[in-house]
């Protein structure tokens, strides 16, 4: 009887272990870095195909690994020359990759939005639906099949413009050009800046067929799902819009003169970069300058001859990013504007922070707070790695950290020297900053519990 007794207790016990694991690996938090894992496990294995590479070196794994990390997570950090070290299948297994990895963040990011708002009870729905202008979380279906339509659609757009230039102006026949053309069609809407030409852009910098068309796809890309749904829809007059929708128009309409103004200021008449430039060439360069760092990773001019004034403006764009729920990396822009609104009703002494008449949540700040300071952590942490590994200055180290953790993918040129040790610590900081951001901002809001009691209120000196 005693045995029996044991062996029940003990089948509960492994039970409820078995049960725990299942929530932990099903719950969409956790599930989401499993899945791109998954996925970069698989194309790391696919890349190590001798029909993958154009070598025959058998130590590939690495390249293979940190090429596909790199491409889920749309970054565009390369070991290797994409251009020369890869077949045609190996590249296509990259530009599959982008694809996944940009079409699985956009929707990830909006269900769990969406998963996010369900949780937050009926009234707040209400609210939340009201201001978004989303769909509903049951409407899976339709949120899949319009982010497809939406991604197709514009990648499609792009890549007709650029194969057209590709097979006029450049002598290419169609079946090159129509690569070429989606292929960097498909990389700039997901943000990703894997090229198939060595020196990247910099041969097209003057070239306004190419390098406009490109800019455009990136931006789009970087607005998300959610802005570009409610666009698209065209029946929103402007002070119609939700504080998401202007902080995201508004806020990347700013960051894009600020950057391509400071970058044209810094660089026009550098010699390394935009000096030897026709003035249209100076022009698409500095326009280049302000789109690219927004997590694009492209580049059309040498970010290792460029001034560091101009490094450090671009530090900044990365770390920013884009829009949420969209291909582009970094703290994400309402991250940044919400933190700034805060500052701006402390210093003016307002108890309520308030963004286009409305009020802005306490859970909100927190959150944005939070993933803000999560992110300089992980930089943070990231640099001091790399500088213990490698004797690069602190300024290359840092802008490559930032690169990497905003899935940006420029580079000064140091990727490629890195010893396979700082190739660890960029490849966790892709991962992280691919899906930390969606993932640590879900987890914040899905665990959010309101206290029924409040404690004792105390003031400690700040400052």
């Amino acid at each position: 009887m005693a045995q029996e007794l044991r062996a029940a207790k003990a089948k509960v016990t492994r039970d409820r272990k078995e049960s725990a694991i299942r929530r932990a690996l099903t719950h969409p938090v956790r599930s989401v870095p499993l899945a791109f894992l998954a996925v970069i496990l698989l194309g790391a294995g696919t890349l190590m195909l001798p029909m993958a590479r154009t070598t025959e070196d058998p130590d590939i794994f690495m390249d293979a690994l940190f090429t596909s990390v790199s491409a889920v997570c749309v970054t565009g950090l390369v070991t290797v020359d994409t251009a020369t070290f890869w077949t045609p299948f190996g590249q296509g297994v990259i530009l599959a990759l982008i694809q996944l990895g940009g079409f699985g963040i956009m929707t990830l990011a909006t269900l769990l939005a969406l998963l996010v708002r369900k949780s937050i009870g009926l009234k707040g729905q209400l609210v939340a639906q009201s201001e978004t202008h989303t769909l509903n979380l049951g409407d899976v279906r339709s949120v899949l099949l319009r982010v497809a339509k939406i991604m197709l659609s514009i990648e499609a757009a792009t890549a007709v413009l650029l194969t057209g230039r590709f097979w006029i102006a450049y002598d290419a026949n169609p079946g090159t050009a129509l690569w070429h053309g989606v292929f960097h069609a498909v990389s700039a809407f997901n943000n990703a800046g894997f090229g198939l030409f060595s020196d990247n852009l910099i041969g097209f910098a003057e070239d306004p067929w190419i390098i406009v068309p490109i800019c455009a796809a990136i931006v789009a890309g970087g607005l998300g799902f959610p802005v570009i749904i409610q666009l698209v829809r065209g029946d929103l007059r402007i002070k119609d819009w939700s504080v998401h929708l202007r902080l995201t128009i508004y806020g990347t309409l700013g960051l894009l003169v600020l950057g391509i103004g400071l970058f044209a200021a810094f660089e026009w008449n550098r010699a390394g970069t935009l000096g030897p430039l026709s003035f249209t060439g100076k022009l698409l360069g500095s326009l280049a300058g302000g789109v690219f760092p927004r997590t694009a990773g492209f580049n059309s001019i040498d970010y290792g001859a460029a001034a560091p004034e101009t490094l450090m403006v671009t530090d900044i764009l990365m770390f920013i990013g884009g829009g949420s729920a969209g291909t582009a990396g970094g703290i994400k822009i309402t991250t940044f504007l919400v933190l700034g609104f805060s500052i701006w009703n402390e210093v003016r002494g307002r108890d309520e922070v308030t963004i286009a008449h409305r009020s802005i949540s306490a859970s909100s700040q927190r959150q944005a707070l939070s993933v803000a300071l999560l992110g300089v952590a992980a930089v943070v942490s990231g640099t001091l790695a790399l500088l213990m590994v490698t004797d690069y200055s602190l300024e290359k180290v840092l802008f490559e950290s930032i690169s990497a953790f905003a899935t940006v993918g420029v580079s000064t040129g140091i990727t490629p020297n890195l010893p396979p040790s700082a190739e660890w610590v960029l490849m966790a900081l892709m991962f992280t900053g691919r899906i930390g951001t969606v993932t640590v901002a879900s987890a914040l809001a899905l665990s959010s519990h309101p206290r029924l009691y409040r404690l004792p209120e105390e003031r400690p000196i700040i400052g």
